[in-house]
Order: C-alpha cells, then sequence, then structure tokens
C-alpha cells in the first residue's frame, strides 16, 4: 500500500544549483530523491515541493512530497532518509504520512522567508554564506516605511525575473517587515506564492530607501511601473533562507 509523506527539510543551499534538477550540477531534489530510492530497494522516487529555492538559497522550513510502497514509521523514515543523505547539507527534521490529495505546492497557504543584510564596514568571516554584506550604512526605518507600499494584492511585475515562468504577475504579499537587531537588518517576506526572484528583487530595491537615494513613498512609483527596470538590483541569494511552510491543517502538528 501507497503512503504518502510530507518531509520537513533544513538544507544549506551553498553548494547546490538549487532544489531543482539541473544538467550542470548537484541540486537539493536530486540527493533527496536518491536517498528516497534507497528506500524503495532502487526504484524511482519522484518528490513534490513547496518552493524551488535557487542556487545559494537556504531552508530551514522546506517541505517536500514522496511516496514510499512500504508500511514505514515516521521516525525511521526520517533516520533512514537522513542516514543516506550523508554527507550532504541535507536533513529530514520530521516525516508525517498525509492523505491523498494531499500536496506539498498546492496544500500549502503561505511561504515564509527571511533574508538577512549584515551592515558593517567589516566583511563577515563566519556568515559568508548566510548574510549579504552592504558596508554602506543602511537607514533600516526607511526601509520599513518603503516596504509598506507593497502589501497587498499587486501587479509584481517590477519585482519579476525575466525567467519567471509564473501565468501571471498578480501576487498577494502578506508580510514584508523590515528591522535591525544590531547589524544586521532583517526582512520578512509572507505570502501564498511569489514570483521567480521577486523576495530577492523587492531586497535590492528596499536597499536604494535603505541608501537614501529615494524617500519611502517614491516604492509607489517602482510597483505601478510594472517594469522591472523601474526597480532596484536582484539581492544575491545567500541571505535569503525559506523559513516555514504554513498549512491547515500542519502535517507535522
Amino acid at each position: 500500500m501507497n503512503q504518502i509523506w510530507a518531509l520537513l527539510l533544513e538544507y544549506d543551499g551553498t553548494a547546490f544549483v538549487g532544489w531543482q534538477f539541473q544538467p550542470n550540477g548537484l541540486s537539493v531534489q536530486q540527493v533527496l530523491e536518491e536517498a528516497a530510492s534507497r528506500l524503495a530497494r532502487g526504484a524511482a522516487v519522484p518528490s513534490i515541493v513547496a518552493g524551488r529555492t535557487d542556487a545559494g538559497v537556504h531552508a530551514r522550513g522546506q517541505v517536500a512530497q514522496i511516496v514510499l510502497a512500504e508500511d514505514w514509521r515516521p521516525d525511521r523514515v526520517r533516520e533512514a532518509l537522513n542516514f543516506h543523505l550523508r554527507p550532504h547539507p541535507v536533513v529530514v527534521l520530521q516525516a508525517a504520512m498525509v492523505p491523498d490529495g494531499w500536496n506539498a505546492r498546492f496544500s500549502a497557504r503561505a511561504r515564509n522567508y527571511r533574508y538577512v543584510i549584515l551592515n558593517r564596514r567589516a566583511r563577515p568571516a563566519l556568515e559568508s554564506n548566510r548574510v549579504w554584506h552592504v558596508h554602506t550604512p543602511l537607514d533600516a526605518a526607511a526601509m520599513a516605511e518603503a516596504a509598506r507600499f507593497l502589501l497587498g494584492r499587486h501587479d509584481f511585475t517590477s519585482f519579476r525575473a525575466s525567467s519567471c515562468q509564473a501565468k501571471g504577475p498578480v501576487r498577494t504579499l502578506d508580510r514584508l517587515d523590515v528591522r535591525r537587531d544590531g547589524d544586521r537588518i532583517v526582512i520578512e517576506a509572507s505570502g501564498r506564492s511569489f514570483l521567480h526572484h521577486q523576495v530577492r528583487n523587492m531586497v535590492g530595491t528596499l536597499r536604494w530607501f535603505g541608501e537614501g537615494k529615494y524617500e519611502p513613498e517614491y516604492m509607489r512609483f517602482v510597483l505601478e511601473a510594472a517594469s522591472r527596470a523601474a526597480a532596484g538590483p536582484t539581492a544575491p541569494p545567500w541571505g535569503l533562507t525559506l523559513v516555514r511552510v504554513d498549512y491547515d491543517p500542519d502535517p507535522f502538528g
């Protein structure tokens, strides 16, 4: 009897070409499916994921879905997968059986991302692959004020990558908080779904306001222009982490 499993994953995206299979390097999807295949006596085990993270992007709460044909206990699924995932920096935190019809991608109610900017003169030594180092002083309050103009349902073409394959540019942004925590600026973004590079493009644009290049109200023009050329550069991937995916009910309790 087939069992559908939801997997709560944590990974360091530094060494990967992203979540999705790519011909030019190792992906998180590849190492997960290879580990799952070991539980299926060598048979292929396809996966479905809540969010396809880019190369260099990390996850603390990614959710993937696989199907196994044999009876397993949740703790055994977790431990067996983690054994076969070594030495890659990918870990299954929890495994939970889910009912027919549940889907890691389409059942998700919200995806929650965190972006961290290290805002100091000295470069990072311990977090070089976890933060975006910006040495010029940034005004987090101005960034937070500008971010308010992006909340709600809008055409986010200005923050959409040219390679984005989404059918349309309209999305609902439920949260975009900016706060300073010592020498770090932490940006939290939440919504049901995001366009390709949307979070990183919003962060790159918010830097403008932190540097005082524009007044916060200028963000309204950037949004309404519906042109990628109107917004700021794409922030690097290594400051971004997929923190949590929300479901109702939560398969992990």
